[in-house]
């Protein structure tokens, strides 16, 4: 299964194996993190030169899972762009998808500073009692930021973190990494509840995982 169904603060969520979250009852798609532009960021400020292809197909992507859902809005949880210069070169292809669906942009660490863009563009967001926002912060919440990853069999992967008072999605943008759930920051905010793994499948697992309760109590 590509998706997974699931139950968060009295409302019905589907996990995409894309790290994209739909939420039905809203007729919205949610991504946190896409980092438009990090290549070109980097290459800007002498950083490590990185194939410039991650722009389209993090674009491709969103395209992709609007088409799979069919969304009429889309909420981006921010840093969707790398810095605000990148935000500003990217006007051919943001047309692509804000020509077809509305798009809410949540400001980020990354793209604090408000742009000419198509859309809305808020420091966050509430809808049926839960806060849509960069960082999580007060809950219940919906965020990003963390790029959070699971280890598991040896790979790191991407995956959702769903907690009692927070809901944190995986970055959805190339490039980005991510810090894994023990860490302490992530482990401060979800000590324990589930997990859903990205990849090829979208996969529950609890939390903590079965191996770490077990390293516990030795």
């Amino acid at each position: 299964m590509s998706h997974l169904m699931f139950h968060y603060h009295g409302q019905d969520f589907v996990a995409r194996a894309s790290g994209a979250l739909f939420w039905p009852a809203q007729d919205t798609l949610i991504v946190a993190d896409l980092h438009l532009g990090k290549s070109e960021r980097l290459a800007r400020r002498g950083g490590a030169l990185l194939p410039p292809f991650e722009t389209r197909a993090t674009l491709e992507r969103v395209l992709a899972e609007l088409d799979a859902t069919g969304a009429a809005h889309l909420i981006c949880l921010g840093d969707s762009f790398d810095d605000d210069l990148a935000c500003a070169e990217l006007d051919t292809e943001l047309a692509l998808i804000c020509g077809r669906t509305q798009v809410t942009w949540i400001s980020g660490n990354h793209d604090p500073a408000p742009v000419a863009l198509p859309g809305f563009q808020v420091p966050g967001v509430t809808l049926n009692g839960l806060h849509l926002r960069h960082i999580a912060a007060q809950g219940p919440d919906i965020s990003g930021h963390y790029h959070p990853k699971l280890r598991v069999a040896g790979q790191r992967i991407a995956a959702f973190l769903i907690g009692h008072e927070h809901l944190i999605l995986p970055a959805f943008g190339h490039y980005t990494g991510g810090l894994d759930w023990d860490d302490a920051a992530l482990r401060a905010l979800v000590p324990e509840g589930r997990a859903i793994l990205t990849g090829t499948k979208a996969q529950m697992v609890p939390l903590p995982l079965p191996q770490l309760r077990k390293r516990r109590l030795r």
